[in-house]
């Protein structure tokens, strides 16, 4: 009977969409499943990604053994690149993931050294004296997807990764249900299951729904059609190549990811691309509107991506034209959607027909419906159970679905980031909490923009600067003059002189003690900030933010 407690850490993606990273740990071993970043909310002002707290495993570096990558998503593998530099290990994951993992590597020179290994979809690794990981084959949104089965000296753990089941996907393999029918009549202790689309009823529509519905567009488009999709969605890219082929129309490729993707899922061979279909952004000229096809990022309306500088008619070589159909085969990705509206909105104005999810079938997701959610449970038959991968309500629908098919109450494991569950064959019960919140990527910072920048981003956002400029003497820190005042997102300072120059008096008779005294900044700047925070608050009920500057003379 092992001794030993199997300690299971979520760093992220508990309570919240992306940033997945999930820690396992027994005795002197430690092996971690993915490690991605989410985007920012509106909120985060400025920030430009979001990534786990990596300080628990950084404490515990030396008892790493590798990383598992479960596929090739930006929720998975996109806080690599801040990982890696900070801990020397192993990273495995299957070839096409692999091949995504690379791409980041040469975005991020400092990773010019990192350790990737291949593992096949059925292959499996043994990492330190406890675990041991198979992969097994599922279905998602991008091929090579896998699912893991870890086998650890308190018993096996089945983590489903992303998954659905689609019996005909367009490429990669189906989810493989009799390796979970073996796995379950053998025994499994724990699984751990994809809660992203737990509220949804029913089963998840298969990936051919949305290749008949781009056949339909290519078909009847009378001029040019414009795909915009995630990079990584490389089995969309190949139902928008088979489409455009069938009814004779070049295909370009527009954006660096984009186009950077492609060309490695060719090399490996997970896309098929016949010969001569792909245009060069500089033939496109020479080729009729209804025989070429674009295929584009911006799916989700990021400001750099290509769509969204077409839309905003800032792209040298393409601009929209009446008859073109634009496409978003992507679902918007929470705190999105206004800006996705708004990227909309103006290709409608200049003339395009634009489809989207909620207008056409033109997007499935990859994540598994209640209906699959249940099958998993009842194949893998765990004795217990935790949902991974959603925000709380996700997480707790799915934990009602797994009493549903039979798993007592009392087995089943809602945790939160940094949540500690302690399991062994007889039990399992949350012992404690470690550091998980968010970290800010903003530019080349990491980590560095905290609460307190962001909650004055917010103030500077609302409510605007002031900027008090006081000019002091030396000597007998006496007032020179009157301040200066200088205002931006505040108020218009031409249509509100009278008030600046009245907020000008007001500190001047504040700091104007009538004697002579040294300049103690504190005191002059709590002063100002005081007098203005009342006189500004009184007159335009906003609170900009007070930024006090002294000068000596």
């Amino acid at each position: 009977m092992p001794k030993g407690k199997l300690k299971i850490i979520p760093l992220g993606g508990l309570s919240e969409v992306g940033k997945n990273m999930m820690v396992l740990e027994y005795d002197d071993d430690i092996i971690i499943i993915d490690a991605g970043l989410m985007f920012p909310e509106e909120e985060m002002l400025g920030i430009d990604l979001v990534i786990p707290d990596f300080s628990y495993v950084m404490e515990k570096k030396e008892k790493v053994r590798g990383i598992i990558v479960t596929h090739g998503h930006e929720d998975h593998i996109g806080a690599l690149p801040y990982l890696l530099p900070q801990l020397d290990v192993p990273v495995y994951s299957t070839r096409l993931t692999q091949g995504l993992i690379s791409l980041k590597v040469k975005e991020h020179r400092k990773l010019a050294g990192a350790n990737l290994k291949v593992v096949p979809p059925n292959g499996s690794i043994v990492l330190g004296k406890s675990f041991k990981v198979e992969f097994f084959p599922v279905c998602h949104s991008i091929p090579d997807a896998v699912g893991l089965v870890i086998y650890t000296p308190v018993g096996n753990i089945v983590h489903s990764g992303d998954f659905k089941i689609d019996y005909t996907p367009v490429s990669g393999k189906p989810t493989d249900l009799s390796r979970l029918a073996q796995i379950g009549a053998q025994g499994a202790l724990l699984l751990l299951s994809d809660s992203t689309y737990a509220e949804l009823p029913g089963y998840t529509p298969s990936e051919r729904v949305v290749g008949e519905t781009l056949d339909r567009i290519m078909a009847d488009a009378p001029g040019r059609v414009i795909v915009a999709t995630f990079s990584s969605l490389v089995s969309r890219v190949q139902q928008v190549i088979d489409s455009a082929a069938k009814y004779q129309r070049r295909v370009c490729i527009i954006g660096r990811s984009m186009t950077e993707t492609v060309r490695m899922a060719a090399e490996l061979g997970y896309l098929k691309i016949p010969e001569g279909i792909v245009a060069h952004v500089d033939e496109i000229r020479a080729i009729p509107h209804n025989k070429i096809t674009f295929i584009t990022t911006g799916s989700q309306g990021e400001p750099t991506s290509a769509l969204v500088r077409i839309a905003n008619r800032d792209y040298r070589q393409l601009h929209i034209i009446r008859g073109d159909t634009v496409v978003f085969s992507a679902s918007p990705i929470p705190g999105n959607e206004a800006v996705i509206n708004r990227t909309v909105d103006s290709l409608f104005k200049q003339g395009a027909q634009v489809l989207y999810s909620r207008v056409a079938p033109v997007h499935v997701h990859g994540h598994a419906s209640q209906e699959e959610l249940k099958l998993l449970l009842s194949l893998v038959k765990p004795k217990f159970f935790m949902p991974i991968h959603g925000e709380y309500r996700h997480l707790t629908i799915h934990a009602q679905l797994a009493q549903a098919v039979g798993i007592a109450k009392e087995n089943i494991f809602v945790l939160e980031d940094g949540d500690i569950l302690e399991l062994s064959p007889q039990g399992g019960k949350v012992t404690g909490k470690v550091s998980a919140g968010d970290v800010y990527v903003d530019g080349m910072s990491v980590g560095d923009v905290g609460t307190v920048v962001l909650r004055d981003r917010q103030m500077l956002s609302r409510d605007g600067i002031v900027v008090v400029i006081i000019a002091i003497n030396r000597q007998t820190g006496k007032l020179i003059g009157r301040p200066d005042i200088v205002s931006r997102g505040f108020v218009d300072m031409r249509e509100t002189q009278d008030m600046i120059d009245r907020s000008r008096d007001l500190v001047a008779q504040a700091l104007d003690h009538g004697r002579d005294r040294p300049a103690d900044w504190g005191y002059i700047s709590a002063k100002v900030r005081d007098v203005l925070n009342k006189f500004y608050f009184d007159e335009t009920k906003r609170r900009p933010m007070i930024l006090p500057f002294m000068v000596r003379v």
